[in-house]
């Protein structure tokens, strides 16, 4: 009779019961945060407060639910010693916004955010972390499925990865005996991005979705931002929806993609969004493409933001962005743009370190060999910053206004995350590429990332390793830089460049004037500088010429180039 009975429930559960985890993340679908609102120490602390009609306006436009940040720490919303009690007139008001979202037939997501004294001493402040979260689950724990909880935004600082793991599990064990159903969001250490993945130690629960962040490229993302120091030279920092940047992209989340499928584990996308003072164009292809290949993938997401510095409508003037919303919700996915590239550095470890160099700080020890054409570098002692070991070459030429791409491949004995860029070698070591998080596992996977060289012309810049935070063993091979051809140079035959073939060109180095020879079986002239900026350029027309005279051009190297119908030839020239 006992079977019987179980049997009718587990029926009942299937039939009538709670949706699977998979489900409810599939319903989540297209989302938006309420940021820079109840996140704020007070609502209208940031000049951005809610208004009543924003569900509405947001359902309307095809959004499946919404993200409310929520900050619960401050004097006026909670008791600041134990018992640490929320405010019941502030528990009201998130209420009544919660329920003016499910009204639009949105579902909803609240959370902890910028919960600050427990990133900066994390065992001083548990206790009232907890205290929080079981007054929050116990007071909406009478809501059905489609209200959700999210434990913390973006854990960092002192709140380490380990730490967090333990801190997410009591959450999660006190969430449970008011919630024993309800779907309950992870984020990662370290920011909240993709780079935490791997340090996540996930709890036995049937109902817990992995929510991530992500704003890369930053430079773009976050150029000209004032709360972030250095933006300034980031502005004019465009996304040009190239394979390049797509395939970055795509290479970023294979790790968080086998994690989440190995952990029985949906995927949410919890911000994303580019700031106000980046070109509309480029905000445009990068938010088309990321939602579209979000869903593509399964996962759901929560666009950053609606009415603040990164949204999709200005409550001052009553407008949205329509171009930007359409791209969100509608467009489809775009056509990228190929482009093509040259080799400006390969690494070679198939007898030596290759002009690499291995360092370490006090905290921490490494040692290098090679073997398998790999880099084998041994961390022995870790430390607290992954600069405390690293792995570096100097004497890389960029050039200001190209777009480089950088690739490698690498494994590692364990699943850790480690830090590449390209920068300064010295002074304040500049980070020209920002620097670019990827997870390592124990099989060999291919990275690449591209950026554009903002940056005066730098030819000792250096590629760099950052990989001081776990110990381990990592191997890196295949390590290439690629500086994109500019359009004037596409479709030529890459083997061409700066072959002769017996033409003259003469005298060089040259002052004003130069001489080509066979130059009247020729069609055009091109002058280009190491920006690949075309400073002279010339239609020939068969004229029975062998000389040219140039505009009065610094002093330096410059680039030639020869066409006759298909046939293009390059050459190096100088001017003294």
């Amino acid at each position: 009779m006992k079977k019987c009975i179980l049997v009718i429930i587990f029926l009942s559960q299937i039939c009538f019961g709670q949706s699977s985890i998979f489900e409810i993340n599939k319903k989540l679908g297209k989302g938006i945060n309420m940021g820079n609102m109840f996140e704020a120490p007070s609502e209208t602390a940031w000049g951005n407060p809610f208004k009543d009609d924003y569900f509405q306006r947001i359902s309307s436009l095809g959004f499946k639910h919404v993200r409310i940040p929520i900050r619960w720490d401050v004097p006026d919303r909670a008791l600041q010693v134990a018992p640490y009690t929320i405010n019941p007139d502030f528990l009201k008001r998130i209420k009544s916004v919660i329920d003016l979202a499910l009204k639009e037939n949105l579902l909803v997501i609240i959370n902890m955010h910028h919960h600050e004294d427990l990133f900066l001493n994390p065992e001083a402040n548990n206790a009232e972390f907890l205290s929080q979260w079981a007054q929050i689950s116990t007071y909406f724990k009478d809501y059905n499925e489609r209200l959700l909880f999210e434990v913390l935004n973006e854990p960092n600082s002192n709140l380490t990865s380990a730490k967090w793991n333990l801190f997410f599990a009591e959450a999660l064990t006190t969430i449970r005996k008011t919630n024993p159903t309800r779907a309950v969001l992870m984020g990662t250490s370290n920011w909240g991005g993709l780079n935490g993945v791997s340090a996540l130690k996930i709890p036995k629960d049937e109902n817990l979705i992995l929510t991530i962040h992500y704003y890369e490229p930053f430079n773009f993302t976050h150029q000209g931002a004032e709360w972030v120091s250095g933006t300034e030279p980031w502005l004019g920092t465009k996304w040009e929806n190239t394979n390049l940047e797509r395939n970055e992209i795509i290479g970023q989340f294979e790790y968080a993609k086998t994690f989440a499928s190995e952990n029985n584990l949906p995927i949410h996308i919890g911000e994303f969004g580019s700031y106000g003072k980046a070109d509309l164009a480029s905000r445009i292809k990068w938010s088309n493409f990321l939602a579209r290949w979000f869903e593509n993938q399964g996962f759901s997401w929560a666009y950053w933001e609606f009415s603040a510095g990164f949204g999709i409508y200005d409550p001052n003037k009553n407008t949205y962005l329509t171009a930007l919303v359409d791209a969100l919700i509608k467009n489809p996915i775009s056509e990228a743009e190929e482009l093509k590239t040259t080799t400006i550095y390969k690494s070679d470890f198939s007898s030596n370190n290759g002009n690499w160099n291995l360092s370490t700080q006090p905290s921490a020890t490494a040692n290098i060999s090679n073997a398998d054409s790999s880099a084998i570098i041994n961390i022995t002692k870790a430390s607290t910053e992954g600069w405390h070991v690293q792995f570096t070459k100097n004497d890389i030429f960029l050039k200001k206004g190209k777009r480089y791409m950088v690739s490698f491949d690498a494994k590692s004995i364990a699943d850790i995350g480690i830090t590449n860029y390209l920068g300064q070698n010295s002074g304040s070591y500049k980070a020209y590429s920002n620097y670019k998080g990827f997870t390592l596992n124990n099989n060999f996977k291919a990275f690449n990332y591209s950026f554009v060289m903002n940056d005066a012309d730098d030819s000792k810049a250096r590629i760099v390793f950052d990989l001081g935070l776990n110990i381990s063993k990592i191997w890196i091979k295949n390590i290439k830089i690629e500086e994109v051809i500019s359009e004037e140079f596409q479709g030529t035959v890459l083997s061409n460049f700066y072959e002769n073939s017996g033409i003259k060109v003469f005298p060089n180095p040259f002052e004003n004037e130069i001489n080509i020879e066979r130059l009247n079986t020729y069609q055009e002239i091109a002058v280009f500088d190491v920006t690949n900026k075309i400073v002279f350029k010339k239609n020939l027309e068969s004229q029975d010429i062998d000389k040219i005279k140039l505009p009065d051009l610094k002093p330096g190297l410059y680039f030639l180039k020869l066409k006759k119908e298909k046939e293009i030839r390059f050459f190096k020239i100088i001017k003294i």
